[in-house]
This record gives C-alpha cells, structure tokens and sequence, in this order.
C-alpha cells in the first residue's frame, strides 16, 4: 500500500511538470539555485575536510585529552564530541552524516550515534546570522540572542533523551576494526583526499536532490492549492527551511509571529531536512530519534520564547 502510494504521487508529480512547465521549472530553479548558491559552497568543504580527517583514524587522538568532560557533562565520547562541535558549527545535515560514518567506522555504538542525532543536528551559526536574522528579521532580534534560545532547547533535548530515554547510558565500547584501520593508515595523503573529494560530492548531490525535489512538491502545492494563499503557507513552509523561512518573513502577519513561526521552522527544519537526514543515514541508524528530538525541540522554543516574554 506504501508503495502504491508513493508511485502514485510520483506520478502527480510528472504531470504537474508536463502540463505545467512554467511554473514547475520556476520550483526547480528556486530549488537548484539554493543547492548551488548556499548549499554547495557552505556545505562540500566541510564535507571534504570532515572525511579526509575521519579516513586517518586521529579523531580519538584529537579529542582523548578532553574525554572527561565531554563523557560528564554530554554523555559522548572523543569521537562522538567531534559530532557534536560539527554538527553544530556547520548545520543540517552534518551531524547525522558524521554520526553515520563515525558508527560505520565504528568509531562510536548505535546508541550514541542515534542519541547524537537529538541535539547536534541544528541550523549552522552562519544561516542563523546572516540569513534568518540579518536578511530576514532585519537583525529586529539579536542573532547571539536566537542562537543562545537554540542552545538552550539543545540542552533541553539532550538532557532528556540522555538521562530519560538512555537513562544515562549513552556510550557503549565498540570494537575498533583493526584490518580498516590498517587500511587508512596505508592510503596515501592524495588517495584518502581522492576519496573523500569523491564521497563529499556524492553526499551533496544527493542532498541537492532532495532540495529539487521538494522544491517541486512545494510548487505544485502553491499552483493547486484552492483556498486562500495564506493558509496554503501553513503546508508549504514546513517542507523546506530555507523557502518556508522566506514565505514566513513576506507573509502579512505581525513581526512576532513571523519571529515566533521563523523560530519554529528553524527548530525543526522541515521535511526536506529530514529527508535528507533519512538519506545521510543510509538505513544504519534510526531515524525516530531525531524525529521525535525536532518535535521536542521546536516545543521548546516555543515555550521559551513565550514565557520570556521575548514574543
């Protein structure tokens, strides 16, 4: 039945570019230009650089001196702390993609790769101050602000899955494979580069996919919808983050919802992220935990920007 489904709705989806082409070859380039203009260049070096580093074997080494801390005050590893700074400072979907290729390397378990995903998977400091406060909130709230309130439900979500979900057992051992890590410590500088260059732009192309191809549903929505345009961004904005954000700011509504709904949507990232979280994932990890940790996260934004009084 899932399948027909699904077939089904591939099918509306061709008809909608046959028989309307103007409107779905506007989706698309929407669609590619935020894949070539935000995505590509913010995104591939990080993806690159994050593997040629992994391919080495020296994320342990890097992070050992500081396990104390990271294991007391966030339940993770060395290698699972190089998740989390990542994650964050590059934004959706790098936590999820480092939480997967650090558990294929075995670097850390099922249990903390799947915990990772609840609170390392974010909006990058970057996206959040250049486009969603400066371009779009005209910099009406300050960006240290918003990303200190992000910081904040984070927290949230990892205390909770960490101490009631896992009950406080997040890492467990792994066995390193010692046959791969011979392997890397025998590849050359240029042939780890080579592949990791290679990986890096597998992973973006098919995220860009994704993005092409929600773009498209999101046209095809907006061209069908039969009532008000208003309401039809209530179903639109939610599929992909970067245009909901831009339909929320132009939308007539007073500057504290569009605040409040921009913070929201941002929290939660929309179904194109996930989608594109599912993809990283490649079926290894689950991806229920970070489902249910967008859900809680956005739930806590909304209560902390409420109960501040800050909307």
């Amino acid at each position: 039945m899932k399948r027909k489904i699904i077939i089904f709705f591939y099918i509306c989806l061709l008809f909608f570019l046959l028989f309307h082409p103007k409107e779905a070859l506007t989706g698309v380039k929407n669609g590619l230009g935020l894949w070539l203009n935000i995505m590509i260049p913010t995104l591939l070096p990080f993806l690159i650089l994050t593997g040629a580093l992994l391919k080495t074997g020296n994320i342990r080494k890097l992070l050992k001196p500081s396990a104390f801390f990271w294991k007391t005050f966030f339940g993770l590893s060395p290698a699972g702390a190089y998740v989390l700074i990542l994650g964050l400072l590059c934004g959706y979907p790098m936590g999820a993609k480092l939480a997967h290729d650090l558990y294929i390397d075995q670097q850390i378990s099922r249990r903390e790769g799947e915990y990772l995903l609840t609170f390392s998977c974010n909006a990058s400091p970057a996206f959040i101050i250049s486009y969603l406060s400066g371009m779009l909130l005209k910099n009406k709230i300050s960006a240290v602000q918003m990303i200190l309130t992000f910081l904040a439900a984070d927290l949230f979500c990892m205390l909770f899955f960490r101490f009631v979900v896992y009950r406080g057992h997040t890492v467990d051992s792994v066995c390193v494979n010692k046959i791969k890590k011979e392997t890397y410590q025998q590849d050359s500088i240029g042939v780890i580069l080579d592949v990791s260059i290679m990986d890096g732009f597998e992973t973006i192309t098919r995220l860009g996919g994704y993005i092409l191809l929600f773009s498209l549903i999101l046209a095809s929505i907006s061209f069908y919808w039969p009532f008000h345009a208003q309401s039809c961004m209530l179903f639109t904005a939610p599929l992909e983050l970067t245009t909901g954000l831009k339909q929320i700011a132009g939308a007539p509504l007073p500057w504290k919802s569009r605040y409040l709904a921009s913070m929201l949507l941002t929290s939660f990232g929309g179904f194109c992220v996930m989608a594109q979280t599912k993809s990283v994932l490649e079926n290894s990890l689950s991806l229920i935990p970070y489902a249910i940790s967008k859900c809680l996260n956005a739930s806590a934004i909304f209560l902390i920007l409420v109960f501040s009084d800050i909307v």
